[in-house]
């Protein structure tokens, strides 16, 4: 069977899948007895199981597996859930991710047993999983909790359905199986070495099967002296024995012959005469489990997402494509009318026909292209409960809004500058236990996460109620840095000061952690968010905690925009960036330390003659009144002096390409009605 043509819909399924597993145990560790938590739980790790079974990825099926099995008993309510179990099933997702990363880049899922994870699992299935254990104590307990003390530690490995398949396959096909525990000397200095040089000498005459603790653990020496290794081979254990003892630095190799069960030979050999014997018995198993996990997965998903179609982003590009080609052919119908003198009403009733098909048409592919930020969100419940273990601080994140819609690309790309900017909060932002209950606040610090739409664009703010940015602070490390000099910051205002943090380099830290560093990254995030026509502010009180406010453009392709003349030529401003558009008279000019500004309704806004910018011979006589367009970025305004005004268009964002890239204040072009090339200005590098 080839299972490539269907890796696209595995992975999409896996994600999801995932996704729902990371929400799901969030909300089972705050209500342990919700059962529809617990089914919907069961039903994802069902149905992982099935498709992994189905792909060939055994290592992936062996994990959920047991994770499954784990569900189940919490189901039948024949365990409870704990802290220490949420931590593991934690990490088991961490290892299915790891998994799913491997399939996407190779098409295959890697090496890694995650055997400490599966003997994990089964320990809580024993009953064992009232406590916290960790890897390296867990054979040791188990040892002293076994019935017989003397027994050989092999024998203490759970096997799993998959390893019980491969032993009676072996003995079908006249091969042994052999139970070895090797003991390291106490002296020897690299344990993992030793053990690698073990398993080299072993794997020359036999296959290695299951290692307990895991061959990861072993290379990062999380072991004791001892491991144990169950291997099929067809030479006689006393070869096997003698080849690991050569090995220096070993203190004991002791093994035995395994018993496999006669039933399952049996049943490998009845197999064998149906289907070729190569392919393992679990794959049929878990095809059938498959084609259930489907039924039940009609129910399992969300009622939101059904009815839907996945489509290729590509497609959906090249169809935007089209939808941008049928607008410029309208406005160039629209410019030949107007200069048509004899244009009749039937012509003119076409072209407002076509107009509003080609309107149409741009907001339903707009609606196609846009899906909510709830998938890019999801992770970060999460990702706090472990950052509240790791900087040892009690933590709360409250979201809102994660239904509002952007671009599919721009909720592709503002994951990780979300990501960054929580990840501060929780380090920087948020004080320690101490000084929050000597400042009288909650034990348990808030972040905030809040998205909504305001017209064209979509803000997302990041807030905590922590001890937000402290400006003299900012100043002092700006200055040290060479960032600015002493004179520069007495006349800097607080929000510039603030401004430096995205400096590239920056950072308050008084040490570096591996969490974040407030400034280190930001000058990233901050470039991020500007790749993507948006634009982030920050407002803080010091003691009261701080807001990164972020403003997105709903799309990327095409815009409402304002056609200006300066000196003869065209440009294209946003209307999203636009407040209001003022006719000054010259007088009405003032100079502010050098620079030209005008007083507006009790406003001061500083103003930029673009003839000048863009290095134009203006068309207006020095002593004409002015068209200045006012724009706005975050809370400053600017006033942006032009010759003259053409009016509203509905215009396509075409990209200049990366060799015209260093120009910032041209944001790309379009292409206008009558053929000709206008330039997009860039209101926010402008100011």
């Amino acid at each position: 069977m080839d299972v490539n043509q269907y890796l696209e819909i595995f992975l999409d399924e896996t994600k999801e899948h995932l996704e729902s597993l990371n929400t799901q145990i969030l909300n089972l560790e705050q209500s342990p007895d919700d059962a529809d938590t617990i089914n919907e739980i069961f039903r994802a790790a069902h149905s992982l199981k099935g498709m992994a079974g189905t792909m060939g990825y055994k290592r992936m099926q062996a994990l959920t597996h047991d994770m499954e099995n784990v569900f189940s008993e919490i189901r039948n309510g024949s365990m409870k859930v704990n802290s220490a179990m949420i931590d593991t099933l934690f990490q088991c997702l961490d290892a299915l991710e790891e998994y799913t990363r491997c399939i996407q880049e190779t098409a295959d899922e890697g090496t890694n047993e995650n055997q400490a994870l599966i003997d994990q699992l089964n320990v809580y299935l024993q009953g064992g999983g009232a406590q916290e254990e960790t890897s390296e104590l867990k054979a040791a307990d188990k040892e002293e909790t076994a019935p017989e003390a003397t027994e050989a530690r092999w024998k203490q490995i759970p096997l799993g359905e998959h390893e019980k398949h491969v032993f009676a396959v072996a003995v079908k096909d006249g091969k042994s199986v052999y139970g070895l525990d090797i003991k390291v000397q106490e002296t020897c200095i690299l344990k993992a070495a030793r053990a690698f040089l073990v398993y080299k000498a072993i794997e020359e005459k036999a296959e290695i099967i299951v290692c307990n603790p895991s061959a990861q653990d072993i290379e990062d020496e999380k072991f004791d002296l001892e491991f144990s290794l169950i291997v099929v081979s067809e030479h006689p254990i006393e070869q096997i024995i003698t080849s690991a003892k050569n090995v220096s630095e070993i203190e004991s190799v002791t093994g035995a012959v395994m018993e496999v069960d006669a039933k399952a030979v049996e049943a490998v050999q009845a197999e064998v005469e149906v289907k070729d014997e190569t392919r393992p018995a679990v794959q049929a198993q878990a095809q059938a489990q498959n084609a259930a996990a489907k039924q039940t997965d009609k129910k399992a998903g969300k009622p939101v997402v059904n009815r839907t179609v996945r489509v290729d982003i590509e497609k959906l590009d090249v169809l935007m494509n089209l939808v941008s080609e049928l607008i410029i052919a309208k406005n160039s119908l629209v410019s030949s009318s107007t200069t048509e003198a004899s244009s009749s009403a039937g012509f003119n009733e076409q072209i407002e026909y076509l107009e509003s098909v080609t309107t149409n048409l741009h907001e339903s592919v707009m609606k196609v292209r846009m899906v909510p930020i709830e998938s890019v969100v999801n992770k970060f419940p999460r990702m706090i409960r472990d950052l509240s273990k790791k900087l040892n601080k009690k933590m709360e994140l409250y979201m809102s809004g994660e239904e509002t819609e952007l671009d599919r690309t721009v909720v592709d790309e503002i994951g990780d500058p979300l990501m960054h900017l929580l990840r501060n909060s929780a380090d920087h932002g948020l004080e320690s236990a101490e000084v929050r209950a000597q400042r009288g606040k909650p034990a348990v610090g808030s972040i905030f996460l809040d998205a909504y739409q305001d017209g064209n664009n979509v803000v997302i703010e990041v807030r905590d109620d922590g001890n937000g940015i402290d400006v003299e602070a900012v100043k002092r490390k700006a200055i040290e840095r060479g960032v600015i000099t002493p004179e520069q910051g007495e006349s800097m205002s607080e929000k510039d000061i603030i401004n430096l943090l995205f400096h590239a380099g920056f950072s308050t830290a008084k040490q570096i952690s591996d969490v974040s560093g407030r400034g280190v990254g930001l000058d990233v995030v901050k470039s991020k968010i500007e790749s993507l026509s948006g634009e982030v502010e920050v407002k803080s009180k010091l003691g009261e905690g701080s807001t990164w406010i972020i403003r997105l453009p709903l799309t990327l392709a095409i815009i409402q925009a304002l056609m200006v003349i300066v000196g003869g030529e065209k440009y294209a401003i946003s209307l999203g960036s636009i407040q209001t558009i003022e006719d000054i008279s010259p007088s009405e000019i003032k100079l502010v330390q050098n620079s030209e500004v005008i007083h507006l309704r009790g406003t001061v806004i500083p103003i930029i003659r673009l003839n000048k910018e863009l290095d134009i011979e203006s068309s207006k006589a020095p002593d004409e009144n002015m068209v200045v367009v006012i724009v706005k970025k975050g809370e400053k305004l600017a006033g942006l002096v032009v010759d003259e005004l053409i009016g509203q268009q509905e215009i396509v964002i075409k990209s200049l390409g990366k060799y015209i890239s260093k120009c910032k204040i041209i944001s790309g072009a379009t292409i206008l009605g009558d053929g000709e090339v206008a330039l997009i200005l860039d209101a926010n590098a402008l100011i």
